[in-house]
């Protein structure tokens, strides 16, 4: 049963999806990929990195590596060349090399679409399972709270935590499973064509109009 201020917020939720599907009719990744693996490892690369980066990245990284395996068994430092521009490279390498050796010798060189299985592989938090699970398999177990998300929830009021899980948590509460999905690709296209994270006046936003208090609100990513 949900109490007065999940109501309130439930209420503020689906005003939000009203609004944001009306902008944006269709949903979908804008990361480049052709096959399961493919979108593992854009996903990987994009943490805190730009989708246009990414697929600038992936354009030739894809070219280079034709099968799990080749991720597997390159060289640690050439594939962190390659992926340089995406930031925190070094880590980046070594997950997605973990990932495709787990998913060879675990999973039999095909990605799983199961969430338990997914967390699992290195790099992967509930976030990119769920986005895999979402583009890749249809699964829609659970909402991808990224750096766009979290931001909008925090600061449209639709949850008292500032952890991702958390939030997730709240969001899947408020919101019907069939919301779920394009959810987030929608705040992200919101967030990048009328609300960027740096400070600025929202007052005439679309979504502000929903909650007005959103304009005075800047809660920092920390």
């Amino acid at each position: 049963m949900l109490t007065q201020k999940k109501t309130v917020r439930a209420a503020r939720v689906r005003a939000m999806n009203r609004i944001l599907k009306r902008l944006y009719k269709t949903a979908a990744i804008e990361l480049n990929y052709g096959n399961n693996w493919e979108l593992l490892v854009a996903v990987q690369l994009s943490a805190q990195c730009t989708d246009v980066r990414v697929n600038q990245v992936t354009e030739h990284l894809f070219k280079k590596y034709r099968s799990i395996r080749a991720y597997a068994e390159a060289p640690r430092g050439e594939l962190e060349h390659l992926i340089f521009s995406c930031g925190f490279y070094r880590n980046k390498a070594r997950n997605i090399q973990g990932a495709a050796r787990m998913i060879l010798d675990v999973y039999g060189g095909t990605v799983p679409d199961r969430m338990e299985d997914l967390l699992l592989i290195p790099g992967v938090a509930r976030k990119t399972a769920n986005v895999v699970l979402s583009n890749a398999f249809g699964i829609h177990q659970g909402i991808a709270v990224d750096t766009h998300v979290r931001r909008f929830a925090i600061r449209f009021d639709l949850s008292d935590f500032k952890d991702p899980v958390r939030i997730e948590r709240d969001l899947m509460e408020l919101m019907p499973s069939r919301d779920w999905w394009g959810f987030n690709h929608r705040l992200v296209l919101y967030g990048r064509h009328f609300c960027p994270a740096r400070k600025h006046d929202c007052s005439k936003h679309p979504l502000t109009k929903v909650f007005p208090v959103a304009n005075d609100v800047w809660p920092r990513a920390a």
